[in-house]
């Protein structure tokens, strides 16, 4: 694994290596997907409060590409992210990095949809969910995080929040990622994925 460092003043991403500890327990799964495998990426991006600040994400080595593009024009249009911190700082704990609306990458879980049991895109690296409680999951009545139930009307828009035709779903699309918010039997706003998934 390595880490690899975006920056507004610095043209190309640089590296170095990432311990297995870095990874904390959001690494339950070890054998599902190699260590080295993974990126951990530092990008600057536009808090809620107008600042500028230093982030982390962990992704899929064949991702850190397209994650880099997304995060740089993020910055450019100064879309606000409330924070971001790998799941690990959590405990691995995808509720808990939700509720304290982290946007976060690399989370050895299964997806959350429902039907048979499977291995989420986050498990390998390749989604991410941004601004969770701007963007809830939404299952019937079940609103995840609980603080998304703000946010359930979608056309009233708010910084943060991701809608079609806005900034942030344009950003993941312009590297052909794909929006859980366009699931109709539930939708996932916070969700982008390589995969679809």
């Amino acid at each position: 694994m390595r880490t690899i460092h975006i920056d507004e003043k610095y043209a190309g991403p640089s590296s170095s290596p990432v311990t297995a500890a870095e990874l904390g327990a959001s690494c339950t799964q070890a054998a599902l997907l190699g260590r080295a495998q993974l990126r951990t990426l530092h990008a600057s991006f536009v808090g809620f409060d107008g600042r500028t600040h230093r982030g982390a994400i962990v992704v899929h080595r064949d991702v850190a590409g397209d994650v880099t593009a997304v995060f740089r024009r993020l910055y450019s249009a100064r879309f606000p992210i409330r924070r971001m911190e790998p799941v690990a700082t959590y405990g691995g704990s995808d509720r808990r990095s939700m509720a304290a609306d982290n946007s976060s990458g690399f989370n050895c879980r299964p997806a959350s949809a429902p039907g048979s049991k499977r291995w989420s895109a986050h498990a390998f690296g390749k989604a991410i969910d941004v601004n969770t409680i701007e963007n809830p999951y939404v299952q019937g009545s079940y609103v995840s995080p609980a603080a998304g139930r703000a946010y359930l009307a979608r056309s009233h828009y708010r910084p943060g929040m991701a809608v079609a035709a806005g900034v942030l779903v344009r950003a993941f699309a312009s590297v052909g990622w794909l929006w859980g918010g366009r699931w109709r039997a539930t939708p996932d706003y916070q969700h982008f994925s390589s995969t679809g998934g």
